[in-house]
């Protein structure tokens, strides 16, 4: 989903709400990804982050979360 110059792994705009689902190369990447999840909040949306081996370990607490999630107001732009 494109977000800015930024394409998100996942969103839910009417809820403004990107969901980014990292690899290992994240580990080093976390300013880039400051960089990333900031330029998507200027547009209003929240970005929610989980490692790969949360969505293949552990989908039941990954899915919780989002609807925890849909369940805030979205931030404004």
């Amino acid at each position: 989903m494109p977000i800015s110059r930024y394409v998100a792994d996942f969103a839910i705009p009417a809820c403004k709400l990107a969901i980014e689902i990292d690899g290992g190369q994240h580990a080093e990447a976390v300013k880039a990804d400051a960089v990333r999840t900031e330029a998507m909040a200027i547009h209003g949306y929240r970005v929610i982050r989980f490692w790969n081996h949360e969505v293949l370990g552990n989908l039941e607490g990954v899915l919780q979360t989002i609807v925890s999630e849909l369940g805030k107001s979205p931030t404004s732009p």
